[in-house]
C-alpha cells in the first residue's frame, strides 16, 4: 500500500487523485492513458475541457500539451515517434537533464499499452470530476476560513464545466432492420410448452426471458415445472439442459415428482417396474439437474448458472434464494427479480421464478397479480410471462379431489401477448398438467 502524507489543506478528492497515480503496476495510469489518447478518433470525443491538463502530473503535463497541440494541426491520429519528435522540437530550451527525463516518459509511453476505449472513458471523467471537485473544496475551504465572500468564483466554475461533466459516449444502436426483428420473432419460442391449450395460447419460452409461477400451498407448482420439463415432449426431451434449484421440498421428492412425469407412472408404479420407467427416464434425465439449495442466495444461484450454462432453470421457491436488501419485503423481493432477470439476460437461459400467492388467492380459480406474496408491483414488473395456478374453492361435503387447475396469463409481454384463463387437469399421482 503507498503511503502518502497529507496537508491540512489537501482535500479528499486532491488525496484521491494521487493515490491515483501511485498505485503499483497493472492499475490504470496516466502514461497508459496518454497513450489511449493518441488516437485520434478517442481524442476528439474527449479533447479540451473534458480533459484537462490538470488531471496529469507535472512532466507528463507538458507531453499531454505537445499532443494536444499536434491534434489541432494535423488532420491524422500521431504515431509515437512523431509525438516524441514534435516535443522536442517545440521544447528546444530543455536542459540535458530535462531531456533525460522525458526519454523515460516517452520509453514508458512505448512500453505501455493502450486502456480499452470504455475504460479509458470511464477514468477520464472520474479524474475531470475529481479535477472540478477540488476547485469547488478549495473555494469551500476559503468559505471557511473567511478569505471568500462572493459566490461568484463558484458560479464560474458552474458556467465553464456543467456542459463537460458528463462525459462522452459513443452509442451504437440495436439492429432494427425488418430481418432482424424477423428472426427475433422466429426465435421468441425456443423451448415450448407442452400442455396443447397452454402452447396455442403462449407456445412457449426462450433464453433471456423471466417467468414468475404463482399458486397457493398444495395447488401444484413444483408439479407444474416437472411437468413442462421432463414429461413427454417437455423442454428436456426438446433438448434443452435444465437446472432445479429447490430450497423448500426435499431434491428427492421433487426429483420423484420428475421421475413420474417423466415416465407417467405413479411412484407405486415404478416400484413394480423400475425397468420400464428407466427405459422412460433415460430419454430425459441427462438434460435434467436438481439441487437441493436451501439457505443460499442469487449471488451463489448466479455462479451456478455461469458454471453449468442451463438453457432453463427453475428456482423453487423464487422468494427464499433473494437476500435481505431492506427492511421492506417488497424492496428485497423487487431487487431480487431484477437480479434474476439479469441473470436470464446475461447467461442466455430462460428463468423461471416460483412464488407463492398470498391467502387472498385461496380458493380462486382467477387470481391476480397482486396477490403475488409479499410483492404485489416489483416482482411483476420484471416478468416477461406471469402464470397465476389456481383452483376451485372447496365444496363442502365433498371428499373428491378436485383436479382441475386454472392457468391464469396474468402477465404477457411474449409473442402474442395472450391474456387470460386456461382451463387443464392435473394428474397429481405422475405430476402431469394435461388439457
Amino acid at each position: 500500500m503507498v503511503s502518502v502524507a497529507f496537508t491540512d489543506e489537501m482535500d479528499w478528492l486532491g488525496q484521491q487523485r494521487i493515490l491515483f497515480r501511485k498505485k503499483k503496476k497493472g492499475k490504470m495510469t496516466e502514461i497508459s492513458l496518454l497513450k489511449t489518447l493518441m488516437n485520434k478518433e478517442f481524442y476528439e470525443l474527449h479533447k479540451g475541457i473534458r480533459c484537462p491538463d490538470k488531471i496529469f502530473t507535472k512532466d507528463v503535463r507538458k507531453v499531454k500539451q505537445t499532443l494536444d497541440y499536434a491534434m489541432e494541426t494535423y488532420d491524422q491520429g500521431l504515431s509515437l515517434a512523431d509525438l516524441e519528435a514534435l516535443f522536442y522540437a517545440t521544447n528546444n530550451t530543455l536542459t540535458t537533464s530535462n531531456k533525460e527525463q522525458y526519454k523515460k516518459i516517452f520509453h514508458k509511453i512505448a512500453s505501455s499499452s493502450a486502456l480499452n476505449t470504455e475504460v479509458a472513458t470511464k477514468v477520464i471523467s472520474r479524474m475531470f470530476q475529481q479535477v472540478v471537485g477540488e476547485e469547488i473544496a478549495n473555494i469551500g475551504y476559503d468559505y471557511v476560513n473567511g478569505t471568500q465572500n462572493s459566490l461568484e468564483s463558484l458560479r464560474k466554475i458552474v458556467e465553464t464545466y456543467q456542459n463537460d461533466f458528463t462525459p462522452n459516449v459513443k452509442i451504437e444502436f440495436e439492429d432494427m432492420s425488418i430481418n432482424t426483428l424477423i428472426e427475433a420473432n422466429e426465435t421468441e419460442t425456443q423451448w415450448k410448452f407442452n400442455i396443447s391449450s397452454l402452447r396455442r395460447n403462449v407456445e412457449g419460452v426462450s433464453e433471456g426471458h423471466f417467468i414468475i409461477v404463482g399458486a397457493r400451498p398444495n395447488t401444484g407448482k413444483t408439479s407444474f415445472h416437472a411437468s413442462i420439463i421432463a414429461s413427454p415432449k417437455g423442454f428436456a426431451e426438446q433438448g434443452a439442459k435444465c437446472v432445479v434449484l429447490c430450497n423448500e421440498e426435499a431434491a428427492n421428492r421433487v426429483g420423484a415428482r420428475y421421475l413420474s412425469a417423466a415416465t407417467t407412472m405413479s411412484m407405486e408404479e415404478i416400484k413394480v417396474n423400475p425397468s420400464k420407467a428407466a427405459l422412460r427416464y433415460d430419454k430425459v434425465n441427462p438434460n435434467i439437474h436438481i439441487k437441493d439449495s436451501t439457505g443460499k442466495d442469487l449471488s451463489w444461484v448466479e455462479a451456478v448458472v455461469k458454471a453449468t450454462k442451463p438453457d432453463v432453470l427453475i428456482l423453487d421457491m423464487g422468494d427464499k434464494f433473494a437476500p435481505r436488501t431492506s427492511d421492506k419485503t417488497d424492496v428485497y423481493l423487487r431487487d431480487a427479480a431484477i437480479h434474476a432477470r439479469n441473470i436470464a439476460k446475461e447467461y442466455k437461459c430462460a428463468v423461471f421464478w416460483l412464488s407463492q400467492l398470498s391467502a387472498a388467492a385461496e380458493g380462486l380459480a382467477m387470481p391476480d397479480q397482486s396477490m403475488l406474496e409479499g410483492s404485489k408491483t416489483g416482482k411483476a414488473a420484471e416478468a416477461d410471462l406471469m402464470i397465476l395456478i389456481g383452483k376451485n374453492r372447496v365444496i363442502e361435503g365433498n371428499e373428491m379431489e378436485d383436479k382441475e387447475r386454472h392457468l391464469n396469463i396474468a402477465k404477457n409481454k411474449l409473442k402474442g401477448g395472450f391474456h387470460g384463463r386456461i382451463t387443464c387437469q392435473l394428474a397429481g399421482d405422475i405430476a402431469q398438467y394435461t388439457a
